[in-house]
């Protein structure tokens, strides 16, 4: 997908400020059993061509407003993800501001997720 300058400014922007965390490493963690929370923010039909197996779904257009009530504790851990790596980056900015302390984005998103063969389901 092409982007815009714009967008692209604004993302790198985001990610001076936010945690990246590569595909090997969410799946060692997932895999761990360690408590932590996988976020998919692309939009529904996105969602519904096929996701992370282990995640669920808070779109990013609604994740500020509804992150709340999945996750409470602002010192859990939160993976999130979109398709390559930027609206999860300015969605982990946007939890960071509202006190979450613990927020990643997935290097790569589910392209990468994909391309690197884990599991994925509704496809």
């Amino acid at each position: 997908m092409q982007h815009s300058e714009a967008f692209l400014r604004i993302v790198n922007d985001a990610k001076s400020r936010i945690r990246e965390v590569s595909v090997a490493t969410a799946r060692e963690r997932l895999k761990s059993g360690q408590s932590l929370h996988f976020i998919d923010i692309r939009e529904d039909h996105e969602w519904a061509r096929g996701h992370a197996e282990d995640a669920v779904h808070l779109g990013k257009g609604i994740i500020e407003r509804d992150i709340q009530e999945l996750v409470p504790d602002p010192d859990d851990e939160i993976i999130l993800y979109c398709g390559g790596g930027y609206r999860s980056a300015l969605s982990a900015e946007a939890l960071q501001r509202m006190g979450y302390q613990n927020v990643f984005s997935l290097a790569g998103g589910y392209k990468e997720w994909v391309a690197s063969g884990n599991p994925v389901t509704g496809t």
